[in-house]
């Protein structure tokens, strides 16, 4: 606090001072030069200014021109990828779109063929085992009861030996 005041008096001393000086002719012709060097001061301050201010302008302005050339060619460029990405896109879908019918008829004439394989080897097969199983249950029907008691209870065995089994399963 104690320092403001000094800080103010000495302010208002120094308009007092200038004022005084001021009525007199001499003080005048001294506080006017004064005057004049600040003046000169401020001018050649603002003069520097305004020069390095043009400076800096051209620097930016070259900046802002280089950015604008930079975009504009980054535009192209993602304007002529863009452009190919879609030709290629374009002609990728339709070779898949003209050649998908061709596929998909060669894949249903190979699953025919395949199943039609399958079945001959079937009826190939059941064709072969046939005669065998005919064979089979004629020479059952020929060798009388005593064949025919043990083939019941062989069956009658298995049959109770899948129940237990059978439950544990279920259990």
């Amino acid at each position: 606090m104690r320092n403001l005041l000094w800080f103010l008096l000495g302010v208002i001393g120094g308009f007092v001072a200038a004022h005084l000086m001021n009525k007199d002719p001499r003080g005048h012709e001294v506080l006017a030069d004064v005057d004049a060097r600040i003046t000169e001061f401020t001018d050649r301050i603002g003069d520097a200014y305004r020069e390095q201010e043009a400076r800096f302008s051209g620097i930016v302005d070259g900046v802002k021109d280089a950015a604008n050339d930079a975009y504009g060619a980054a535009k192209s460029t993602a304007a002529d990828v863009t452009d190919t990405s879609k030709s290629t896109v374009t002609e990728i879908a339709d070779t898949a779109h003209s050649t998908a019918p061709d596929t998909v008829d060669a894949a249903k004439s190979a699953v025919t063929e395949a199943v039609q394989a399958v079945k001959s080897a079937a009826d190939d097969a059941f064709n072969a085992a046939q005669p065998t199983a005919d064979g089979a249950v004629n020479a059952e029907r020929s060798s009388g009861s005593a064949a025919g008691n043990r083939s019941t209870d062989a069956g009658a065995d298995a049959t109770d030996f899948a129940g237990p089994a059978e439950k544990k399963l279920t259990d």
